[in-house]
């Protein structure tokens, strides 16, 4: 082994492994006795050991409810300890785990279960009647990781069992070693299940192969610390999620910290200290109100030095982003703010030893990234498909670009269909869609390059700008081609008030809006206008917050074509949460579903009389 590999291997034991069983028993002798999993707020947590021979348990429970090589196994689970148990168990028979998101209907259970047959489901008991009331004819047992007192026997026609039954149950002549020892790298490691926005969900094959690559690719620009950590809060129905934690911390050996209640997020981070962090953009839209809100809230003598800071530090990073120097004068008062202010703050919020920052699954506000940059935070965005197991395109540490998803993701190639799509190829392409070959041939040409739907730019160094999905671009009335992303995204930056936009103007005369307010924002302007209560829907006809919001929708006007700009808008007393008509669970927008739910609200606004 040359040098170069040792080092590798020490720092990420899996890493040399071809499947993702392999890797896992690499990094679980390498760091036994090392930390792995950690249960946020509850007192449990499980060293590499110790998860090793749970995993052991129960796939030899798995395998004697007749799961095995091709199977599918459904977990509809929170995160916690017990889905990474389950899902690594299913991985070392040559089954396929999946998740489902916990807020599913039936009828979207009754789907996702239909496409994946899958006999078997782990979940908890508070979602034994919503599964109760799901037609799942292929499934036959349930097992229930958190019961409390007596289970039923069967819920439908599905026997029921504890986890404690299903991890004590050995089947005769069962052979763990060998069987895992046997998962090739072209067997499904998993399903995941698109959010459906534009149709019925579909069920993304993602091979060892596929998984394991993403894991090489992301060693080669971002190598693994010999120590670090990951966080889980996003729905592990989610590719980002499995990447950023569950198969990194596979391949590396670094602690997990699961996090049940993703409104708990960054407390998990303060003490968990994160090497990698994946946010949505509407988690850095959130944070960076919450801090402006705290900022302005300090004393006079504190938020004035805080507020001049910020602003200095954001000049620096618009000045780096022109590639330009930075004049000698200011670069000193940002270093000044960084060790009195910024440092601090980064430790506080757990970000202090952190190599990877990402957003993704949607583009940010050009002014919240340059917030986090300004804040010393190496804030980057990338770009990624479920299709593509979560990563295709990053930027670079040493070279962030604001508006940029940056450069192909080693060993993937790019280029520009001539409609302006994305086109992409490489080895952690899926294998396709389950059972619906008609979609997958849609998805993947015959010479192997993934559509994404995404209309991009590259420029003549390789770097990679996001216009918008190429189904959702608004075309007006008069014919014009525009991204809806782009305007919303200066409606967001114009003002933290604005938590939520959606722009409208696809075959209609000219754009309108809806805005939603953001909470934390909208809590500030009520504590100091004298509001008793603080909820967004206290304020909503305040004169002074209508005339912000007139600025805002201004300023954001003034930075867009006129055909792009907005002639008039709403503000919404509604809060878009996720998974609901709105938003996606990652709270990706539903453009269909917004305009559906407020069609009678467009109507209006459209038919009222523009001033």
């Amino acid at each position: 082994m040359s040098s170069a590999e040792t080092l590798r291997s020490a720092a990420a034991p899996g890493i040399a492994a071809a499947t993702l069983p392999a890797a896992f028993q690499a990094t679980a002798a390498a760091r036994a006795e090392q930390p792995a999993l950690i249960a946020f707020g509850e007192d449990r947590s499980l060293t590499w050991a110790e998860y090793a021979e749970a995993v052991q348990q129960a796939a030899c429970g798995l395998a004697d409810l007749g799961v095995g090589r091709g199977d599918t196994v459904a977990m509809m689970l929170a995160n916690s300890p017990e889905f990474h148990i389950v899902d690594t168990a299913a991985l070392h028979l040559a089954a396929t785990p999946f998740s489902i998101y916990l807020t599913s209907a039936p009828d979207q259970i009754a789907f996702l279960f239909g496409n994946a047959e899958n006999s078997v489901v782990i979940t908890e008991q508070r979602f034994l009647d919503v599964i109760g009331r799901t037609q799942t004819p292929h499934l036959k047992h349930i097992v229930v990781v958190d019961p409390d007192g007596d289970l039923p026997s069967t819920v439908g026609d599905a026997s029921v069992l504890s986890f404690d039954d299903l991890r004590s149950r050995r089947p005769e002549g069962f052979d763990f070693a060998t069987t895992w020892a046997d998962v090739t790298p072209d067997d499904i490691a998993t399903l995941i299940y698109t959010s459906g926005t534009t149709g019925a969900p579909k069920g993304v094959e993602l091979t060892h192969a596929n998984l394991m690559f993403v894991m090489h690719t992301c060693n080669l620009r971002f190598p693994f610390a010999e120590s670090g950590a990951a966080i889980s809060y996003l729905p592990t129905a989610h590719a980002a999620d499995r990447v950023f934690s569950h198969y990194l911390a596979t391949v590396t050996g670094w602690p997990i910290t699961t996090v049940r209640d993703a409104t708990q997020v960054f407390g998990a981070v303060a003490q968990a200290r994160p090497s990698w962090f994946l946010g949505v953009p509407r988690i850095w839209e959130k944070l960076r109100a919450a801090l402006l809100a705290r900022f302005n809230g300090l004393p006079d003598e504190q938020r004035t030095p805080t507020l001049a800071a910020i602003d200095a530090a954001t000049t620096g990073v618009q000045v780096s982003q022109r590639r330009e120097p930075v004049p000698d004068e200011l670069a000193a008062q940002i270093a000044r703010a960084d060790a009195a202010i910024f440092a601090g703050l980064r430790t506080q919020l757990g970000f202090d030893r952190v190599a990877l920052l990402m957003t993704g699954a949607a583009p940010i506000a050009p002014a919240v990234h340059e917030f986090f940059l300004a804040l010393g935070l190496p804030l980057q965005e990338g770009f990624g498909m479920s299709e593509t197991g979560a990563l295709g395109f990053t930027n670079i540490p040493t070279d962030i670009r604001v508006g940029k998803v940056g450069l192909a993701q080693p060993g993937t190639e790019a280029k520009l269909a001539a409609d302006g799509e994305l086109l992409l190829r490489g080895a952690h392409v899926m294998r396709g869609y389950r059972k619906a070959p008609e979609k997958t041939a849609e998805a993947i040409d015959a010479d192997g390059w993934l559509h994404t739907g995404d209309i991009a730019t590259i420029d003549d160094d390789g770097w990679v700008a996001i216009v918008d999905r190429k189904k959702e671009l608004i075309i007006n009335a008069a014919g014009k081609n525009m991204s809806p992303v782009n305007i919303e995204s200066k409606l967001k930056s114009a003002n933290p008030l604005i938590g939520q936009a959606c722009v409208i103007g696809d075959r209609r005369p000219y754009n309108v809006a809806l805005l939603v307010l953001d909470p934390d924002a909208a809590g500030t302007f009520a504590a100091a206008h004298g509001y008793r209560d603080t909820s967004p829907s206290a304020i909503l006809h305040d004169p002074e917050l209508k005339a912000e919001i007139d600025a805002a929708v201004a300023t954001a006007n003034a930075q867009l074509s006129r055909v792009e700009q907005i002639k008039a808008y709403r503000l919404l007393e509604d809060e878009w949460l996720p998974d609901s008509a709105e938003l996606t669970p990652t709270m990706k927008l539903k453009r269909r579903g917004v305009a559906d739910k407020y069609a009678a609200v467009i109507a209006e606004i459209y038919d009222a009389p523009r001033q």
